[in-house]
């Protein structure tokens, strides 16, 4: 059985440029209305930390209208994930214009106690959004999918009660931040983990769901709309993170993200289509399929119209990660109830 899983990653430009009405506020609220009128749902992993400091610097007068925003989703039954850029912490905002602290781009590497910080002041800020003090999200992904080491990170979150990560894309690879997820490879569709979240550990509390992606030559991602969308947000990059991303593109080989803002309407069925009829093949299995996609690359809504209705047409079901945790779960207790009877 394939559920789908759309979520979108809440947030502007990773350097702070970009305004909140325009990369955050509006594309969500069409987002929602086209979702809305398929009676579907997305996830959405709200950036709390770039949000609370916008927030506590009154530097973008959009931060009320996306605030209401995410409260109104949350209302509404969106689910909301907690999304983070540490290097927004310690962010100062001058001249008009935001200073990040690169020295905490990636939380793994940072000490528990401040990782545990972070996440308790994201928790706070989300829960005051969405006025559940003791709002505790069920899933979280990491700023720039960095989710490695794993360890510490994977500890607090787990202190926290998080039950689900969807960080993990199957064969990535950033040689600036050691990032290593193509031991995924071999992983299946959704896994438990404590250590390293591409590494299976049956004990890990933590599951991961995998952002769902193809092994690819890397021809398969030049098309015209993803090489524009990925210009914009290049643009946006440190130089020196530019330089290491083309050495992460020198491979042959490249995976694919199932991306729904910055693939073409033919991709996405394509790559639905290789995911059904996988799924034909072993029905008795549960296959929760998640897709990404960013506020600020939402331009090409009739895309995502021609796409849902591709999957109403073809009866092809959606979710959220909380539900697909829960179905994991349960299939998790069968299987092991099924064991201990054999």
């Amino acid at each position: 059985m394939v559920d789908l899983i759309f979520t979108i990653d809440y947030e502007i430009y990773g350097n702070g440029e970009g305004s909140l009405h325009e990369l955050v506020f509006e594309p969500a609220k069409t987002l929602k209305s086209i979702f809305d009128r398929a009676n579907r749902k997305f996830v959405v992993f709200a950036e709390a930390a770039e949000l609370a400091q916008i927030d506590r610097a009154r530097s973008d007068s959009g931060i009320d209208k996306v605030k209401g925003q995410v409260r109104e989703l949350h209302e509404d039954g969106f689910e909301i994930g907690l999304h983070l850029h540490p290097q927004w912490c310690n962010a100062e905002f001058r001249d008009g214009k935001w200073h990040l602290d690169y020295t905490e781009y990636n939380l793994c590497t940072l000490s528990k106690d401040r990782i545990n910080k972070i996440v308790e002041e994201s928790l706070v800020f989300l829960g005051e959004i969405i006025g559940m003090p003791d709002f505790r999200p069920t899933s979280f992904r990491a700023g720039n999918w960095l989710l490695q080491p794993t360890s510490r990170v994977g500890q607090v979150l787990s202190e926290h009660g998080f039950n689900v990560d969807s960080s993990v894309f199957k064969g990535g690879r950033q040689h600036n931040h050691a990032l290593d997820y193509r031991g995924a490879l071999k992983n299946g569709d959704y896994w438990t983990f404590s250590d390293d979240a591409a590494t299976i550990d049956p004990n890990g509390t933590l599951l991961e769901i995998p952002i769902y992606s193809e092994y690819v030559p890397f021809w398969r991602m030049a098309t015209k709309k993803r090489i524009s969308l990925q210009a914009k947000a290049s643009s946006a990059r440190r130089s020196s993170d530019r330089l290491g991303r083309l050495r992460d593109f020198a491979r042959f080989r490249q995976p694919l993200k199932l991306d729904f803002c910055r693939m073409t309407a033919d991709e996405l069925i394509g790559m639905t289509e290789r995911v059904l009829r996988d799924d034909r093949d072993s029905p008795e299995s549960y296959r929760p399929i998640v897709l990404i996609g960013h506020t600020k690359d939402l331009v090409d809504f009739p895309t995502i119209e021609e796409f849902l209705s591709y999957l109403d047409d073809h009866r092809v079901t959606s979710t959220d990660l909380r539900t697909a945790y829960f179905k994991c779960q349960s299939l998790h207790r069968g299987m092991a109830a099924h064991l201990s009877l054999v």
